[in-house]
């Protein structure tokens, strides 16, 4: 985890042992003393997606194989279901980030003012439809199990350590946010789901665009009637940190696997070099 200020960084490294995480730290005195309150990004940090969304796309296909063609409204034709029985679950896997790899493309490449709104809903459901197609497996599913399936992000789990940190974090007087580019209708869901107690729900929707728009950013410390300098974000990828601290907030860089969007050989990778979870965040942070 990496902790920066408008002017310093701040380190704190985590190694796990048998019964958790083990602290090798720097001071945290200049955040512990300005922050007020918290802004997590959500899809990546809060909750882990690969292996939940994987599943479900391996799941409803051996559910669409399964079905008896005699019993079933909407029977295969015989190459869709050779097409679907030749897929491994290497592929779901790769379909998957496929998937994901399309959010970012979507919310990356929205234009505030000028693109027409979308909310991330409506963006899973129609990528989903195109990734099907692209595969070879449009015609697979009828249009109302694309919908069902696409509501699969609405249940991923939380990180082992993301819940009660927030829990530890909210109740230490810290205002706990979500700064997602998710639609609060999905924000909520994975809320609940995942038992994380947010204090605040505030999503990109809220302001009709989407991170790294410095909309965003500013947008939330005004929800959240805070200087931009009292407010910490909290996310698994630089780039989001990188446009908040433009903004004037502190950031909290956590490390989750597979998460990082910037490659290891960079120079702006390597300053964030010692990690850490949203409990570390919490006991750093004096609560």
């Amino acid at each position: 985890m990496i902790l920066r200020g408008a002017d310093r960084l701040v380190g704190i490294k985590t190694t796990p042992t048998h019964n958790g995480l083990r602290a090798l730290l720097n001071p945290l005195l200049p955040l512990s003393k300005t922050i007020k309150a918290l802004t997590f990004d959500v899809f990546g940090t809060t909750v882990s997606w690969l292996s939940t969304i994987t599943t479900a796309l391996s799941t409803a296909a051996a559910a669409k194989l399964a079905s008896p063609s005699h019993s079933h409204s909407h029977s295969l034709p015989a190459p869709l279901r050779t097409r679907l029985e030749a897929l491994t679950p290497q592929d779901w896997t790769l379909f998957a980030q496929q998937w994901r790899a399309s959010y970012n493309a979507f919310t990356h490449g929205f234009v505030p003012g000028t693109t027409p709104w979308k909310d991330v809903d409506a963006h899973h459901r129609d990528s989903l439809a195109a990734l099907l197609g692209e595969w070879g497996l449009e015609g697979v599913y009828t249009s109302d199990e694309v919908d069902q399936l696409s509501r699969a992000w609405h249940f991923l789990p939380p990180w082992p350590d993301a819940a009660a940190g927030l829990r530890r974090l909210g109740a230490g007087g810290y205002t706990t946010a979500t700064l997602s580019n998710g639609n609060r209708d999905l924000l909520a869901d994975l809320d609940a789901h995942g038992g994380l107690g947010f204090g605040v729900v505030i999503s990109g929707e809220d302001f009709r665009a989407y991170k790294p728009a410095r909309e965003v950013y500013l947008g939330a410390c005004r929800v959240l009637g805070r200087e931009v300098g009292e407010v910490a974000m909290v996310a698994a990828h630089l780039g989001d940190l990188e446009a908040a601290r433009g903004v004037g907030m502190r950031t909290v860089y956590v490390e989750r696997e597979g998460e990082e969007e910037w490659g290891v050989e960079e120079e702006r990778y390597q300053r964030a070099r010692e990690w850490g979870g949203f409990e570390e965040v919490a006991r750093r942070l004096g609560v």
